[in-house]
């Protein structure tokens, strides 16, 4: 896997204010948007775990944290699905 590397600039007392580090800060925000994007239905669980830099298990112990519902279809749609069939 090819990376490339994204730089930001923020001002420094945000980390005090978070209460982190750089690189704290950096794995928080990874997770924080991978959840998100997850959420919106921009990407999958295993691609939100690559995201994030961790593995699917802990990327759904993030999405618990979060609060955000594992499962990117409701139950309507599910039916839906079951019933065109």
């Amino acid at each position: 896997m090819t990376m490339v590397q994204v730089s930001i600039e923020l001002p420094r007392e945000i980390f005090s204010a978070l209460r982190t580090d750089p690189e704290g800060f950096v794995r928080e925000m990874r997770i924080a948007a991978a959840v998100k994007w997850y959420e919106t239905g921009v990407v999958s669980q295993s691609k939100g775990a690559e995201i994030a830099g961790i593995s699917r298990a802990e990327f759904m112990n993030a999405l618990n944290h979060f609060k955000v519902n594992p499962f990117q279809y409701t139950a309507d749609e599910i039916i839906a699905e079951i019933t065109h069939r």
